[in-house]
């Protein structure tokens, strides 16, 4: 399976969790249209449909790409 980057993953995971916290302070159009936008590039990047979803996978894929960098023990 093709992951995206790390990088890529922790900033829309940041991007996403910061906008759905200001959505519920501001309710704006603006806001939601930005969330929107950001949690269907995550979701079309983890093949998932849901944001909630999307963020579980991401996270694991970072989780199981930093295992991978880890060094085997001696």
């Amino acid at each position: 399976m093709i992951t995206a980057h790390p990088p890529l993953l922790r900033e829309l995971i940041e991007r996403c969790e910061t906008l759905r916290h200001r959505l519920a302070a501001d309710n704006s159009a603006e806001t939601t249209r930005r969330l929107d936008d950001a949690a269907y590039t995550l979701c079309v990047i983890t093949a998932t449909r849901q944001l909630d979803t999307a963020l579980f996978v991401a996270r694991r894929q970072i989780a199981e790409a930093m295992r991978q960098k880890q060094p085997l023990p001696h």
